[in-house]
């Protein structure tokens, strides 16, 4: 269980990985513009806000690369805290962004939560 468990926090990492390559080098670019649903003129308008965000996704991702790759009690605490942060990130965009954020950034989160505390 308990190696399922890690191979869903990397997964949860990757994502977060490749949320802050779109929001922080691609995001005035035709795929981050439709994987936001943004225009053309709102991405220019935002770009520096939007590198802000992606650097936050960054430090998600690198904590749950931390908890993934050190020992315990460190690894399951970090995962625990970084996997709640996701969560709760999720649930913030969803209700004040978009509503689909809460199936690409929560639910993951969650199941890989229950992941871990599971393996414990």
């Amino acid at each position: 269980m308990a190696i399922i468990a890690t191979i869903a926090v990397l997964l949860v990492a990757a994502l977060h990985v490749y949320i802050m390559v779109l929001e922080m080098f691609q995001w005035t670019g035709r795929k981050a513009r439709a994987a936001f649903g943004t225009s053309e003129d709102f991405a220019v308008a935002t770009k520096t806000l939007a590198a802000n965000q992606g650097l936050y996704n960054g430090f998600l991702a690198a904590g749950l690369l931390w908890g993934a790759v050190v020992s315990d009690p460190v690894a399951f605490q970090a995962e625990v805290f970084f996997l709640v942060c996701v969560a709760m990130a999720g649930a913030y965009g969803a209700a004040t962004a978009s509503r689909k954020i809460i199936f690409v950034q929560t639910v993951p989160a969650l199941v890989t939560l229950a992941l871990v505390l599971a393996a414990r």
